[in-house]
C-alpha cells in the first residue's frame, strides 16, 4: 500500500484551468481553486475510483453545495432546540399551497424501476453485493449507509465493487477458497439504487480545500454519490437502467431540494438528460413525516417514491422527544410495533401522498431473519415476515424490504397476492385515509411497559453491535435479528432516555447509573470474547452515547471521528 495525495493538479491537461495555483487576489484576499486531497492509504485498484478526473467532480460539487450542506445542519440544530423547548413538528403553513394542489405529480418509475414489490438490502462488498445481484429480488439496495461501517476500505471497495459489477467482471474469493461470481447478466439481476450516507456524515479521509484556502473533512454523501454517478452514470444508461438513490436521514424540504440542485448540475456536467436521475427518499425522521407532499415537489423531476425508514423513524421519535417528559418515554423496543397508532398513522399517509402523486410507496424492513441451523428459528422468523408484508401489501405499499435472500420467496408471496400481475398498486389512491398531526405525535397512547429485560437486551444488543460495526461488518446477525446502525440506534437513545427520566421498570427497579452499570456487568460477562474484538472500544462508546448527560445527535459521528 502507498501514501499518496491526489488532487487537482493532477488533472488531465485539458482541465489545467482548474489547477489549485492562487493566482487571483482581490484585496488582502487571495483565492484559489477548489479541491480534494486524499489523506489516507491507497489499496489495491482504489486509483480507479479516485482518478483525478472523479476528485475534480467531487471538488465541484463541494465547491457549489457544502456551504448549503452546513446551513441546512445548522437548521437541524434549531429544530433540535425547538423540540426540547416543546414545540412540535407541524405541517408547514407556508407550502400548504403545495399539499392543497391537486395537480403535480412526480416523475415516477424509471426502466428497471416499475416492479419493486420486493427489495433486498444490504452492504457493498463483494460478497454481499454477489448474493444480492444473484438473488430473485427486483431491486438491491447497495446501501454505503446504515448498513456500511463507514472504514476506508468500506467506502472505497463497495465503489469497486459497483465499478465491477456494471461491467460483469464482479467476483469474489473467500479465504477458504470459495469461488463467488453474478451468474447472470447485469440486464437481468435485480435494479440498483443506491443509497450514500446521510448529511450529518463526514469522509475524513478525503478534504475539501475551498476557494479561500481552508481545509475540511468532505461530505460523506457528496463522495459516496460523486464517485458512483461520476464512474456509473452512463454504463447505467447504457444497460437501459440509469443512476437510482435512495436519500436517507432527510429532515425538510429544504434538504430534498440541495439534493434536487446536486441532481440537476450533475446531470449537465455528463451531459446527460434532465430527469435521468430517480431518488427514493426514507421518510425515517418526524420531522420529515410532516413534510411528505414538499419533499415530492422539490424533487419532483427525479423522483420515484418514499420508503417507510421504521426503524430510523422510531429513533427520530425517541430522539425528538426524549426530554418532554414520561408521558412521552416509549416502552421496550419489541413492544413498538408497526401497528401501534403513531406508526400506523405514519404509514398510512406516506402511501396516500405517495400514490396521489404518482410515487411508489416502499414499505420497510422487518429485521427477523433466518437461521438455517435452527428450524424452529426460521419458521418464527418466516411467520413474522410473511405476516408484516401482507400488513404492507394490505395497505397499499407497492414494495417492501427483506434484508436475507431467504425471506424474499416469503415477501413476494404476500405482494402477489395483492398485485397479482400488475408491477404495482399506485392507482390505489386511500382516499379513506384522513391523518391529522395529533395522530403522528399520539406517540403517549402506545402504552406498554419497561422492563428489566428490554433495558438488558438494548444494553446487550447495542454493545454487540458497536463492536461488530468498529471491526467494519455494519449489518450484524444478533439473537434473529439484523441490526444496523439504525437499531442500534434506538438500543442506546432508549437507554438514555430511561436513565433521564427515572423510569421505574415493571418490576420496580429505578433505571439509574448504578442498574446500569450492573446490566452492563451482566452484559460483558456474557460475551465470548475472541482474539482482535473491539468490545473494550464498544463499551467505551457505548458510554458515551447512553450514560452521558449530553445526547450525541447520531452514536457514528463521535464514534467514527474517534476510531477512523
Amino acid at each position: 500500500m502507498n501514501t499518496l495525495t491526489i488532487d487537482r493538479q493532477d488533472a488531465p491537461p485539458q482541465r489545467e484551468a482548474t489547477t489549485p495555483t492562487s493566482t487571483p487576489q482581490t484585496g488582502s484576499f487571495r483565492t484559489v481553486e477548489p479541491r480534494i486531497e486524499v489523506t489516507a492509504s491507497l489499496g489495491d485498484r482504489y486509483g480507479e475510483i479516485l482518478t483525478p478526473a472523479a476528485l475534480d467532480f467531487l471538488a465541484e460539487l463541494h465547491d457549489r453545495f457544502a456551504g448549503t450542506r452546513h446551513e441546512l445542519l445548522a437548521e437541524r440544530l434549531q429544530t433540535r432546540v425547538d423540540a426540547a423547548n416543546g414545540r412540535d413538528p407541524r405541517f408547514l403553513p407556508e407550502t400548504a399551497w403545495i399539499r392543497e394542489d391537486p395537480t403535480w405529480r412526480v416523475a415516477g418509475a424509471a426502466p428497471g424501476l416499475e416492479d419493486r414489490r420486493v427489495e433486498i438490502t444490504g452492504p457493498t462488498d463483494r460478497k454481499m453485493a454477489i448474493n444480492a445481484l444473484n438473488s430473485s429480488a427486483k431491486v438491491w439496495l447497495a446501501d454505503q449507509e446504515d448498513a456500511t461501517s463507514p472504514t476506508w476500505q468500506n467506502v472505497v471497495e463497495g465503489q469497486l465493487s459497483l465499478f465491477d459489477a456494471l461491467r460483469g467482471r464482479l467476483s469474489y474469493t473467500s479465504p477458504e477458497g470459495k469461488e463467488y461470481r453474478v451468474e447472470r447478466d447485469i440486464r437481468d439481476t435485480p435494479t440498483i439504487v443506491m443509497r450514500p450516507r446521510g448529511w450529518h456524515l463526514t469522509e475524513n479521509h478525503l478534504r475539501f480545500h475551498d476557494r479561500s484556502g481552508r481545509a475540511m473533512h468532505a461530505s460523506g454523501s457528496l463522495v459516496d454519490f460523486g464517485l458512483y454517478f461520476f464512474h456509473n452514470a452512463h454504463r447505467l444508461t447504457e444497460l437501459g437502467r440509469g443512476p437510482y438513490f435512495y436519500l436517507p436521514k432527510l429532515e425538510s424540504h429544504r434538504e430534498a431540494k440541495l439534493w434536487n440542485d446536486i441532481f440537476t448540475f450533475a446531470q449537465e456536467r455528463l451531459d446527460l438528460p434532465h430527469g435521468t436521475i430517480r431518488a427514493t427518499v426514507l421518510i425515517e425522521t418526524i420531522q420529515a413525516a410532516f413534510q411528505m407532499d414538499e419533499i415530492l415537489y422539490e424533487l419532483r423531476d427525479h423522483c420515484a417514491g418514499l420508503n417507510a425508514g421504521r426503524w430510523d423513524y422510531i429513533f427520530s421519535i425517541i430522539k425528538t422527544f426524549r426530554c418532554r417528559g414520561r408521558r412521552w418515554v416509549l416502552p421496550d423496543r419489541k413492544q413498538i410495533t408497526m401497528t401501534v397508532p403513531f406508526m400506523r398513522a405514519y404509514t398510512e399517509l406516506l402511501v396516500q401522498t405517495c400514490h396521489k402523486r404518482g410515487a411508489h410507496a416502499i414499505g420497510g424492513m422487518s429485521a427477523f431473519i433466518p437461521n438455517r441451523r435452527d428450524p424452529e428459528a426460521t419458521e418464527r422468523a418466516l411467520a413474522a415476515v410473511s405476516a408484516d408484508k401482507r400488513r404492507e401489501a394490505g395497505d397499499g405499499f407497492d414494495g417492501t424490504w427483506v434484508a436475507h435472500p431467504d425471506l424474499i420467496e416469503t415477501a413476494r408471496a404476500e405482494f402477489d397476492a395483492v398485485l397479482g400481475d400488475r408491477p404495482n398498486q399506485v392507482d390505489r389512491l386511500r382516499d379513506d385515509v384522513s391523518v391529522s398531526a395529533a395522530d403522528l405525535l399520539d406517540i403517549p397512547s402506545i402504552g406498554g411497559e419497561v422492563t428489566e429485560a428490554g433495558v438488558q437486551d438494548d444494553i446487550s444488543i447495542a454493545i454487540r453491535y458497536l463492536e461488530s460495526w468498529l471491526r467494519g461488518t455494519g449489518a450484524a446477525a444478533i439473537d434473529g435479528l439484523m441490526e444496523d446502525a439504525a437499531t442500534a440506534e434506538i438500543s442506546r437513545s432508549q437507554v438514555w432516555q430511561w436513565l433521564h427520566e427515572n423510569t421505574v421498570t415493571a418490576e420496580g427497579t429505578r433505571i439509574d447509573q448504578t442498574s446500569i452499570v450492573r446490566l452492563m456487568a451482566a452484559a460483558v460477562a456474557g460475551l465470548q470474547r475472541f482474539e482482535g474484538d473491539r468490545f473494550d472500544d464498544a463499551i467505551s462508546v457505548f458510554r458515551t452515547v447512553a450514560l452521558e448527560p449530553e445526547f450525541p445527535t447520531f452514536l457514528t459521528v463521535g464514534a467514527y471521528a474517534r476510531f477512523f
